[in-house]
């Protein structure tokens, strides 16, 4: 099946994707990204089926923006984030880096481009070949993008290690020989020795101690300023999204199912799936919590996704909507709901006035009680 093809079957619909405000120009623009892996079965191990993992995603990041990612475990964000980097090939769809359609680029192309986009990894431990000193485990990538010279990478490296607070003559060390912190550190100085200008942060301070998060989060912030990086920030942890992030899209079942500005999202979330995870984040100010939304079984299968709306089976809003058949047999795809925010739900108008109305948590049928 081609790329367009899958593409096409995707969506019959078009997601309606606000443009970001501000000052920096378009940088990154993804349109209609789909990302399936085969599955295969019977004796002559045939393609059966398909893992949609990521299912139709369009967004644009302008540069100097924090763009961040959030879902549940196996939503497609660290699949989407290496598509991006074409990492993993997408099976459809484009990757615009600065009017560079990534699709087009031949192998050469593509390997030059890469020294423009850079990945840090979430296991800061296991991204680091233990068998090789930091010298070579930075300057290899300097090494794949043409810098030849010794001196030169062996500057660049040193260069990249005090610009995240390690010192220079760690050259010399192994991974072994650092705390979790300072391999971190390690992982986003080899991304800033090559100077790219679009970094994926894969769930960086996910792996790291609670007041280490906090000294990453500040280092990354500090080098945006300093160096003019634009990030795709991908995390679990709404708190920190919520730190760093300019803008936010909350992914669910492989589809971007709504995509707003930190403030406005935080504060105005459309998406019932979307309010579900921030009743969850604690509050330290009572009079500022959410009444906790405990959603209904599991997520789906990507193999076999639900029809309609992917949500509708866990979703508290059509519940207490009295289950429209819309919401089962029409896939919404994201639409403007206000200045900057999209929402993928049929009834994004009626989802404030609903959660305003929950007067104790949504306990769905056969959910375990929350602690």
């Amino acid at each position: 099946m081609s790329a367009q093809a899958v593409t096409g079957a995707a969506s019959t619909a078009v997601d309606e994707v606000p443009q970001p405000t501000g000052e920096g120009a378009p940088l990154l623009t993804v349109e209609n990204l789909v990302k399936y892996f085969p599955v295969l079965g019977g004796v002559l191990r045939r393609k059966v089926a398909d893992v949609k993992a990521v299912d139709g995603v369009s967004f644009t990041v302008r540069r100097g923006e924090v763009f961040g990612l959030v879902g549940e475990s196996g939503c497609g964000k660290t699949t989407l984030g290496r598509s991006l980097l074409y990492l993993q090939r997408p099976t459809g769809g484009r990757v615009v880096l600065e009017g560079d359609d990534l699709s087009t680029l031949k192998p050469e192309q593509l390997r030059r481009m890469r020294g423009r986009m850079q990945l840090i990894f979430q296991d800061p431990y296991g991204s680091l070949n233990p068998r090789m000193p930091v010298l070579d485990i930075i300057g290899e990538g300097l090494l794949a993008q043409g810098v030849k010279d010794s001196r030169e990478r062996t500057k660049r490296v040193e260069d990249s290690l005090e610009a995240v607070g390690l010192r220079r003559d760690y050259t010399r060390r192994y991974p072994h020989e650092f705390s979790g912190g300072q391999r971190q550190r390690i992982g986003i100085a080899r991304a800033l020795a090559l100077r790219p200008d679009f970094i994926v942060c894969d769930e960086p301070v996910s792996a790291l101690d609670v007041s280490i998060q906090s000294q990453i989060l500040n280092l990354l912030l500090d080098l945006r300023r300093d160096f003019g990086f634009t990030y795709l920030f991908i995390a679990h942890n709404l708190s920190v999204v919520q730190y760093i992030s300019d803008r936010v899209g909350v992914m669910y079942l492989g589809r971007m199912v709504e995509l707003a500005p930190v403030e406005e999202l935080y504060e105005h979330p459309r998406h019932p799936y979307t309010v579900a995870l921030l009743s969850a984040v604690p509050e330290v100010d009572r009079a500022r919590a959410r009444r906790r939304i405990v959603l209904r079984g599991d997520v789906p299968s990507p193999v076999n996704p639900p029809s309609g709306c992917h949500f509708h089976p866990r979703c508290w809003l059509r519940e207490r909507l009295g289950n429209p058949e819309i919401c089962s047999t029409v896939d919404p795809r994201l639409a403007i709901v206000g200045p900057g925010h999209a929402a993928a739900c049929h009834f994004a108008d009626r989802t404030q006035q609903e959660q305003e109305r929950v007067a104790a948590p949504v306990v769905a049928a056969g959910a375990a009680p929350s602690a």
